[in-house]
């Protein structure tokens, strides 16, 4: 079955994580991706374990877990860009492209004669998406963007982690994750601009501007009230109770969506005077005297072990959740029914279990075509499908390091 993406070609010069997240989606949904990435060397994050890939004699190999992450459904090609006939197959490559995808720093694809002004005349159906840490304009274009400091650039870090603590960064590179994401909707949103008008754009993505979007509903708490948003730890600041609680051998989370829940919940616990309470009658209410709620609730909460909780408030229909480790997490039956891991053959092993496309589409639904590729691997096949190389003169430019 073909994807939504199939026929679409994508040249990616991206590495790390931002880039490789939007090229894979796209890769998912169909698209062939042709990565780009320097001879002998690759992308960086080939090298950022352990852990690293075992083989079938359970021997780590090149291939971290990290880059693993992040690069299926693609084809690795080597291409020296520092070299003039380089940046030629490059643009010969673009030729027979689509979209093209970038995340070196503002300026860096110009020296290479890549940069969207000097394609934009000879290839006006291109679409062009650079991914940099600042955008293309602002005063902090020329610098390089990482994920933490974005996160705390972006105001995120100032949100997480308890009242008393240091901020704290998110589990994983969000900020990149998230501007990937969004670099995947502006490159679907350009190719539908494209179809109908005929006209390529430059999609201009900066991990700081995402960030920033992500601030969501404690944004706009801060722009309507004027008061900066404070760190809660678990808690919300706008619903009462909504964190995690302690129990008699662990924790859960109350997720307290209205006050029929919080009737349903105080019932349960055993304490129903509290949702009859002026002070906790209405989430209004709760989130005013959330000082006074909290404590008792903590109490109440820590009479009975975790699965008391569990089977008895969902049984209730009010919201309540485990804390999962990784492997309770993918070993969910629920995530497990939804696909969500998955089993692909690598090149150096079988069956190596990977985290799935989360796009779920009746018609055309994500495929996995392609384990994420060796270091070149389809520099060959490329060359010799899309610009009609021969054996030798493939042979040629690797003797002279071209590609």
């Amino acid at each position: 079955m073909n994807g939504p993406l199939d026929g679409i070609r994508i040249l990616d010069f991206t590495r790390v994580l931002a880039g490789p997240t939007c090229t894979q989606l796209l890769g998912d949904l169909g698209a062939d991706i042709i990565k780009v990435e320097r001879p002998r060397i690759g992308d960086d994050t080939r090298k950022w374990g352990p852990p690293y890939l075992k083989d079938s004699n359970s021997r780590n190999t090149s291939e971290s877990a990290y880059y693993l992450s992040a690069n299926r459904n693609k084809r690795s090609i080597t291409l020296d860009l520092e070299k003039p006939e380089g940046q030629k197959l490059a643009k010969r490559l673009i030729a027979s492209c689509d979209v093209v995808v970038e995340n070196f720093k503002v300026g860096g694809m110009t020296k290479y004669k890549l940069a969207w002004p000097q394609l934009k005349e000879c290839f006006p159906r291109l679409v062009y998406c650079s991914v940099t840490g600042f955008g293309q304009t602002g005063p902090y274009a020329s610098r390089p963007g990482y994920d933490f400091l974005v996160q705390g650039m972006g105001g995120m870090m100032s949100l997480t982690g308890e009242p008393s603590g240091e901020p704290i960064k998110v589990g994983i590179g969000i900020a990149d994750i998230v501007a990937g994401m969004h670099a995947t909707t502006g490159i679907l949103a350009a190719l539908r601009h494209r179809d109908r008008s005929g006209e390529g754009q430059h999609i201009d993505m900066a991990l700081l501007d995402s960030q920033i979007s992500w601030l969501s509903y404690e944004g706009m708490n801060y722009l309507v009230s004027g008061k900066p948003p404070e760190r809660r730890g678990n808690a919300h600041p706008n619903i009462v109770p909504y964190q995690v609680f302690p129990t008699a051998n662990g924790h859960i989370i109350l997720g307290v969506g209205n006050d029929r829940q919080f009737s349903r919940f105080c019932d349960f616990a055993g304490a129903p005077e509290l949702s009859h309470d002026d002070r906790f009658r209405t989430n209004e209410a709760r989130v005013r005297n959330r000082e006074t709620l909290i404590p008792l609730l903590t109490k109440i909460i820590g009479f009975h072990p975790s699965r008391y909780w569990l089977e008895g408030l969902e049984a209730l229909g009010v919201p309540c959740g485990p804390i999962n480790t990784v492997p309770e997490a993918l070993t969910d039956p629920q995530v497990q029914a939804r696909g969500m891991e998955i089993v692909m053959d690598h090149t150096y092993a079988r069956d190596v279990r990977f985290i799935g496309c989360p796009v779920k589409m009746s018609a055309t639904p994500a495929t996995y075509r392609r384990a994420p590729p060796l270091l070149g691997e389809h520099t060959k096949d490329v060359l010799s499908e899309l610009l009609g190389l021969g054996p030798a003169m493939i042979a040629d430019l690797y003797d002279r390091g071209v590609i």
